[in-house]
């Protein structure tokens, strides 16, 4: 029997490694256009839809208080409403183009889901919208885990103002 050297014994092996290798990688069959695999969700596009998501209800709700509140009231709201609407523009801004519609399933980065008009009472009361505002402001903490700097500002400075609007629905109108 003939003795086998370590060297030859390590160059062997180093061979069959880069076999198993090579041998590993051609057996990948090549994608066909048909059947490509989806790629996960870019997380923060999941983000994004979802505080678009939230931002639409809170909208709906407030123009639902307005239209059943006296005109007074509903003028004082009106200042409420215009800000959630500027922070849903700039949400969508910063939407990639073509990542479909707004998706509105809920995960552990987004709210629990606050009524929309029509499933609550006919009138949304101005305590109802207050209570949304504290929920929608505590929350916003939890969501700048992983978020880019630029996005986790914007969350911070939504979530700054849904507290001041919460302290401010707290006093008479």
């Amino acid at each position: 029997m003939r003795s086998v050297s370590r060297r030859s014994l390590l160059r062997g092996g180093a061979l069959g490694v880069a076999a198993a290798t090579v041998a590993g990688c051609a057996t990948e069959r090549p994608r066909q256009a048909g059947h490509l695999a989806a790629e996960p969700p870019d997380p923060e596009t999941v983000l994004i839809r979802q505080l678009i998501a939230g931002k639409e209800r809170t909208i709906a709700l407030y123009a639902s208080a307005a239209s059943a509140a006296p005109s007074g009231t509903s003028a004082k709201l009106a200042p409420f409403r215009q800000r959630h609407e500027a922070h849903l523009a700039e949400l969508r801004r910063r939407l990639p183009r073509g990542s479909g519609p707004t998706a509105t399933a809920s995960s552990p980065a987004s709210p629990p889901a606050s009524p929309s008009p029509s499933d609550s009472s006919p009138d949304v009361s101005v305590r109802s919208l207050r209570d949304l505002e504290r929920r929608s402001a505590a929350w916003r903490p939890r969501q700048l885990d992983g978020a880019s700097p630029a996005l986790a500002q914007l969350i911070a400075s939504i979530g700054a103002c849904e507290a001041a609007h919460a302290l401010a629905l707290s006093r008479p109108l």
